[in-house]
């Protein structure tokens, strides 16, 4: 298998203009992720390999100077050939939580306001550490916020990043940034952005959180996401403005921003359960969920789990969970009984096993047959978009958002269940989720 010095490659992340991102480790450490330069020759021709190699460099070495909980930590930087550094890796974006937009009137995945706010104010305060160093990002994008096991947001790629002062032309009509989310400043002339062009990536990002859907000119967030309001429509006005003296002036002054709208939202949520019902489950996908594990390709996975094209259920059973105490929740229709709680940390999916068998050596609940859920297992676990499941008693004790099931995807990955957002996906074994355990009620 191939490898860069000490490391050894796991397999490719993802290739830009200027690199490819490799899985990699290097013997008794954690998986990690190394960013290789290696331009596309289009790009090789319009700046040159010195060029591209400084600026390489430059992004490794500002990243390895700052240590800062929402910005992603480099951990070893090559500069001879072959030039490429070490960072930490993560199993997911946010891109990757509310699904890749790849047209812009494509329909993406929202989340909950509660999260959308959590992951915009951790964003701010990465943004604010990188501007009070005199970067500018440029390219602040849902696939550039990665997400760690504990849920918190950590910027990443800072390869079209400028510092305060530095002057480095840019060729005639190379874009710098992604369409969706640059700043109009930005596209026409780079080098002029400043920190508002990074806050203004921010809030297309933000309405994608909410909205499932990029801006569009005439209609406002409050008419997409019925848990928004006038004032939500005023500070989509500001953070969006065309001019970037009609936006917010730095990431504090953001941030204050929306902690004003956080602070309404919790007060509005009891009236929100109160006023709003729940949407109806309508008719079930199957008499029981499958309970023996098998593969399921990505070609096969959407038909067979009765998934729509955001990889969520096409229909939700009912939901009529009953704590029964000794640590479990029955599910009369699916004919299960879960446990209440999970693994008190996340796990490997090679490790979800041997605690799964801990649970049946100590016989919880006086139960010894425990095992790992299948996808359709986990699936009876949705509500329907729309469903407030802050509304009201819940059955379960919180977990981290994902959980495994024991239907493999690849000979390396498995499908997972994304609570919050109420999706299947598919993760590397390496990668780190909850384990519910259930067995037939």
């Amino acid at each position: 298998m191939r490898s860069f010095g000490q490391y050894r490659v796991l397999g490719l992340l993802g290739r830009g203009g200027m690199a490819s991102v490799y899985r990699v480790q290097r013997a008794g450490q954690p998986v990690r992720a190394l960013k290789l330069l290696r331009p596309r020759p289009e790009l090789a021709a319009l700046l040159g390999a010195e060029e591209l190699r400084r600026r390489f460099l430059a992004e490794a070495q500002a990243l390895a100077g700052l240590r800062h909980p929402h910005l992603v930590r480099v951990r070893e930087v090559q500069q001879d050939p072959p030039v490429f550094y070490v960072m930490d890796y993560f199993c997911q974006s946010l891109d990757g939580l509310i699904g890749p937009c790849l047209r812009p009137e494509e329909p993406t995945r929202p989340l909950s306001l509660d999260l959308a706010l959590d992951y915009a104010a951790q964003t701010l305060s990465g943004l604010m550490a990188l501007h009070q160093a005199g970067i500018v990002h440029r390219d602040l994008k849902p696939a550039n916020l990665l997400l760690g096991d504990d849920g918190r947001v950590q910027i990443g790629d800072l390869g079209l990043s400028r510092l305060r002062g530095e002057a480095r032309p840019a060729p005639p009509n190379l874009l710098v940034g992604s369409p969706d989310y640059a700043a109009p400043e930005q596209v026409a002339d780079a080098e002029a952005a400043d920190g508002r062009a990074d806050l203004y990536s921010l809030g297309v990002s933000l309405h994608r959180m909410l909205c499932g859907r990029l801006p569009q000119p005439g209609i406002p967030a409050s008419q997409l996401n019925p848990d928004l309001g006038p004032a939500w429509d005023e500070f989509f006005a500001r953070a969006l403005a065309q001019r970037p003296a009609g936006r917010f002036a730095e990431a504090g002054e953001m941030a204050a921003a929306l902690q004003g709208l956080a602070a309404d939202w919790h007060e509005r949520r009891q009236r929100v359960c109160d006023q709003a019902p729940v949407p109806p489950a309508g008719p079930l996908a199957a008499p029981l969920p499958r309970s023996q594990p098998r593969r399921l390709p990505l070609a096969q996975a959407q038909e067979a789990l009765g998934l729509d094209g955001l990889w969520r259920p096409r229909a939700y059973w009912p939901r009529q969970f009953q704590a029964l105490g000794a640590g479990t929740v029955r599910d009369p229709d699916a004919g299960l009984l879960w446990q209440q709680g999970g693994s008190p940390q996340p796990l490997t999916w090679d490790q979800a096993p041997a605690y799964v068998r801990a649970l049946n050596l100590r016989g919880l609940a006086g139960r010894r047959d425990w095992r790992l859920p299948t996808a359709e297992e986990l699936l009876t676990l949705l509500g329907p978009p729309g469903a407030h499941d802050f509304c009201g008693h819940q059955a379960f004790d919180p977990l981290p958002d994902r959980l495994w099931s024991a239907d493999r995807a690849t000979f390396r990955a498995a499908w997972y269940l994304s609570l919050t957002v109420g999706f299947v996906g598919r993760m590397d074994f390496s990668c780190h989720n909850s384990v519910r355990a259930v067995c037939r009620a």
